[in-house]
This record gives C-alpha cells, structure tokens and sequence, in this order.
C-alpha cells in the first residue's frame, strides 16, 4: 500500500517535480545535451548505463531533495535500478524526502484526428505490481495534442481517463498528461476543448478517486484554475513543452495553483564534463528558479 505522507507530499507540499524519465527514444537527446555524443556509445546497454550514471549523480547531488524536488517521475529502467546499492525508489524517498512516480507509456502512436494517443500497454499491470512493491507512489503517462479537434481531443482525454482508472486499482496515484504541443497552430482553442473534456472526466470519477494533471502551460494565464480547484485533482503540474527554463519559469509563475514538473529546463546546463562543485551548483541554480516559480506566483 502506498504510504499516505507520500501522497500527502505530493499533493499538498510547496516545491516542484523533477522529471527524469527519458525513455529510450528521448535518451540520445538527453545524453547529447549533457555532453555524451552517440559516438561515445555502441550499444543500447552502454547508452542507458550513462543515462543511469547521469541520473545518479542528480539524485544523490545536495540540492536534489525534499526541501524543494517533492517528487520525481523515473523511467522504467531507473525504478528498476540501484543507487548507492539500494533500490532507486527507496533511496529517494528514505534518503532525500522525494516521493517517486514512474513513466508508464510505451510512446505514441500515429496522429489521427489531430492527436497521438498512446500506443497499447498490455504488460502495464505487471509493471504496476513491481512499481508497488518497490514503494513508488504513482505513475505518468503522456499522449500529445497538435490540433484543436473536438473528436480528437475527445478520445485523448478518455484514453487518459480509462488507462488512469486501471492505475488507480493497483492504489497509485496516476499523473494524467495530454499535451497540448506549443506548436500548435491553435493552442489556445485545443486548450479550451482539453480544459472542457477534462472537466467531464473529472466529474464521472467515482468518490474518494482522486488524479494529478499534467499540461502545458496555458496561453491565458489562471485558465486551468477550475482544474486545480476540482474535487477530484490531487495537483496540477506543468510540462515545460520545449520552453527554455527562464522563460518556462515566466509563465508559469502567472498560474496560480500549478507547480513544475520540468525535464529538459531542469537539466539545460548541466554536462559530463563539469566538476562534482560545478554540477552541484548548476543544479541548486536550476531548483531554485524552478521552485521560486512554483511557488511564488505573480
């Protein structure tokens, strides 16, 4: 059973969530940034090595704790990992005060209607059972939107809604995250009919049910309060969406109620090659910008 400080952390603490789970398409990226060419690996097992030595050395740093990093979302492969010889997810939450999720998609399928809904997961429940019985407190799934299509938007947030469900029956908190792209031609008009398909999904939920929202950050600024002040959202967490940090952090410091749930605005400045010193203060920098915007609110 998950332990209710954890959910009581993550709903209701000041700070911010650090995403960390870059899966094995997004990790060549991810490693290039950080200064690790592909031409620095030859297999996949090398490549998710580095990733795994990389995202070590940012949970074990000073500042990678509760005081400000409430929760992060893992990969897969991190969940199943070890630092500092125990399991990543105890010694996250035993260790450093920061609660653990994990990334359970497989990715998107192709566009239709104007959005990619998630391709199928059918060992999802066996990778639940294994995420309860490491101590992980909940779980992130992501489908993207490109168009303000009704039937479109309509069937991701369903998606997100059903497959939710299944995760809440193992007694994990599920991180709903249907992306509006900040590409889109019309991303306004795709959040007010994901803001409307939300709200019907919230309201069919069953008393005592409770999800996290994960969204982009919103045009109008304070457009998805009646999100955060629904009965049955938990907390609503922002994406960066491709946003660099500092202009990421701007916009969501004009929406009341969201905090961040950051990946690559988190990691920008960090590389291989820096000393423990350097790294150390590049991500303090990084945390305290990021929580000054999650909580500090224009």
């Amino acid at each position: 059973m998950v332990d209710t400080r954890m959910i009581a952390q993550v709903a209701g603490k000041p700070g911010f969530i650090a995403a960390l789970d870059q899966s094995g398409g997004s990790t060549p990226g991810a490693l290039k940034l950080y200064g690790i060419a592909e031409s620095d690996y030859d297999s996949e097992a090398e490549m998710f090595r580095l990733m795994h030595a990389m995202r070590t050395r940012i949970i074990t740093a000073p500042s990678f704790n509760g005081s400000k990093v409430i929760c992060t979302i893992l990969f897969e492969q991190t969940m199943d990992g070890l630092v500092n010889g125990r399991p990543v997810p105890s010694y996250l939450w035993e260790e450093r005060g920061v609660v653990p999720f994990v990334k359970v998609d497989k990715g998107l399928d192709a566009e239709r209607d104007g959005v990619s809904l998630m391709k199928p997961m059918p060992d999802l429940d066996a990778l639940l059972d294994r995420a309860v019985k490491l101590g992980v407190a909940g779980t992130k799934m992501r489908s993207t939107i490109r168009l303000a299509d009704p039937a479109g938007i309509a069937a991701i947030a369903r998606q997100q809604f059903e497959i939710g469900a299944q995760i809440a029956a193992h007694g994990l908190l599920p991180i709903l995250e249907p992306e509006v792209l900040i590409k889109s031609p019309d991303k306004a008009g795709a959040e007010h009919l994901l803001r409307n398909e939300l709200m019907k999904g919230l309201d069919a939920l069953p008393d005592g049910r409770q999800v996290m929202l994960k969204l982009t950050i919103p045009e109008q600024p304070d457009f998805y309060l009646p999100l955060v002040e629904h009965p049955r959202v938990a907390r609503v967490v922002a994406l960066s969406g491709g946003y660099g940090r500092h202009e990421a952090c701007e916009k969501l410091s004009r929406n009341h109620g969201m905090i961040a749930s950051f990946s690559r605005a988190l990691l920008d400045d960090l590389r291989h090659a820096m000393s423990d010193a350097q790294f150390n203060a590049a991500l303090a920098a990084a945390t305290d910008e990021i929580y000054a915007a999650s909580v500090e609110k224009h």
